[in-house]
């Protein structure tokens, strides 16, 4: 293993797992993955206020279903044990001791309403207000019940290069004295995240664009540790459905898992979220993950923003989805939820639903489209038809009545020459010519013929054509089915 890359997904515990951390979890993933490195699950806990219970585990949960392990971290251990930040104070606080010794960090003197009252001068002078202006002309000894800040130093510009965005810079005015631990004994992310890539040996950070103007604080205390900063990489931002503003809940920004159950592969998650501001530079549009492994570049995240186009996300879908053996089909079929009506794959006839994949392949784009379909015009296929005469004669000729009686009967004398299992192109064969001597007549035409047909098989509007139909439900309950529907005529 190359021990030259380390990668590291560090979500905070508050709340669902949605696209963009997912995605800045998988371009880590993909690069320490193309390199051989380490991918590391950290978790930092430090804000307990904002702490959602049962958010760790669903963060193990969507990452496992994706497919994206790692090969250190929070549920697992390894040699940079613990990987949960609440449980690495003590390293935290050393860290914080070398700073006061070094002279970069002091205590905060200031009381809260202290604070306060600086800022309400400053504004009323009409200037930023800037801790740093106001620092204590003797420092105290540090007791750990005042929160520690830290040195700002006085610099004219930072500059650094980003992976994906290439060189950038800020000014002096981006770099305030801020707080390294808190008067609760928590360090705040600024320290937290910068000691851990340290002590974990990162060397590739993946963030997000909110990250930028915080850089130069972030770089300012690398090097008053004295450490190398990792290479940071800026992901584009995942712009909502109108492409002009960030994807948030309004617009339908969803837990990772809600896509499972919904009945998405995780195929299909992965490959799309990857093509979600990244481009292979080819016109390839489908990956499996170890495709994307090979694939991947940092030089090809694009800078400025991706759209979120959920029917893409349907589309690749159903690619994966049409890729699976049938009996795997059925298998994710199953473990999908139940339609709305309650009919479950495994309480259907086996045979008719192997026969129908083909169907749900051409028709679903995820898999609890596809139970909605067993349980919609699909149903069909295993419950026999309620027939109403005036479905049966909606396409009856005016100056012609009895059409569709003849035309039944001699569908029903075609289908008596076949076996009970045929093809969809023999049944096609047999019965075509009665619908095209109905042609031949003009007036009506073929669906003379064929609507009345496929309504006495489906007792539905909206089915697949009568020959699949008949295929499926062999001859013998298609003539059945046909019979009836000559009765009500």
């Amino acid at each position: 293993m190359n021990h030259n890359v380390v990668t590291r997904f560090a979500p905070s515990p508050t709340g669902f797992m949605h696209v963009g951390g997912v995605r800045t979890a998988l371009y880590a993933w993909l690069f320490a993955r193309k390199h051989d490195g380490r991918f590391i699950l950290r978790i930092e806990d430090t804000d307990k206020e904002r702490e959602v219970a049962g958010s760790i585990p669903h963060i193990i949960e969507s990452l496992k279903w994706l497919g994206i392990a790692w090969d250190e971290g929070v549920d697992i251990g390894g040699p940079h044990a613990p990987y949960l930040q609440s449980e690495r104070l003590a390293l935290y606080r050393t860290y914080a001791e070398k700073l006061l010794a070094s002279g970069h960090a002091y205590p905060d003197p200031y009381s809260e309403s202290e604070l306060e009252a600086l800022r309400t001068k400053a504004t009323e002078e009409k200037r930023p207000f800037l801790f740093r202006d106001h620092r204590p002309a003797t420092i105290s000894p540090w007791d750990g019940t005042a929160p520690l800040r830290f040195r700002a130093p006085r610099i004219a510009r930072y500059e650094w290069d980003d992976l994906a965005r290439g060189h950038l810079g800020a000014g002096e005015e981006a770099i305030d004295d801020f707080i390294l631990i808190k008067g609760d004994g928590y360090p705040t992310y600024n320290l937290a995240h910068i000691v851990d890539d340290i002590e974990m040996g990162v060397t590739h950070v993946m963030r997000g664009e909110e990250f930028i103007s915080s850089t130069p604080k972030f770089l300012s205390l690398y090097e008053a540790l004295g450490a190398t900063p990792p290479a940071f990489v800026t992901m584009p931002v995942i712009l909502g459905p109108d492409g002009k503003k960030k994807l948030s809940k309004r617009d339908g920004a969803k837990d990772i898992l809600d896509y499972r159950a919904e009945g998405y592969l995780p195929e299909a998650m992965v490959n799309f979220l990857a093509l979600l501001g990244w481009n292979p530079g080819t016109e390839q549009e489908f990956f499996s993950p170890e495709e994307l492994i090979q694939a991947f570049e940092l030089s090809h995240i694009q800078a400025s923003g991706a759209g979120f186009d959920e029917t893409k996300l349907r589309s690749v879908n159903q690619h994966w989805m049409r890729l699976l053996p049938t009996e795997e089909f059925l298998v994710h079929l199953e473990a999908s939820p139940p339609s709305a009506l309650g009919g479950e794959a495994s309480k259907l006839d086996q045979e008719k639903l192997k026969m129908a994949v083909p169907l749900l392949k051409d028709r679903a784009h995820t898999f609890a489209e596809a139970q909605d379909m067993l349980s919609g015009e699909l149903s069909c296929l295993f419950t026999a038809p309620v027939l109403d005469q005036g479905k049966l004669l909606q396409k009856e000729i005016s100056d012609r009545p009895g059409v569709a009686l003849s035309a039944l009967e001699s569908v029903c004398e075609a289908l008596k020459s076949l076996p009970t299992d045929v093809s969809s192109e023999e049944v096609k064969v047999a019965i075509m010519p009665i619908a095209d001597a109905e042609e031949a007549k003009g007036k009506g035409g073929r669906g003379a013929v064929l609507w009345p047909l496929r309504y006495a098989l489906s007792g539905q509007e909206k089915s697949p054509d009568p020959f699949t139909l008949i295929s499926i439900l062999g001859t013998a309950e298609s003539l059945s089915r046909i019979q009836k529907a000559i009765a009500i005529l």
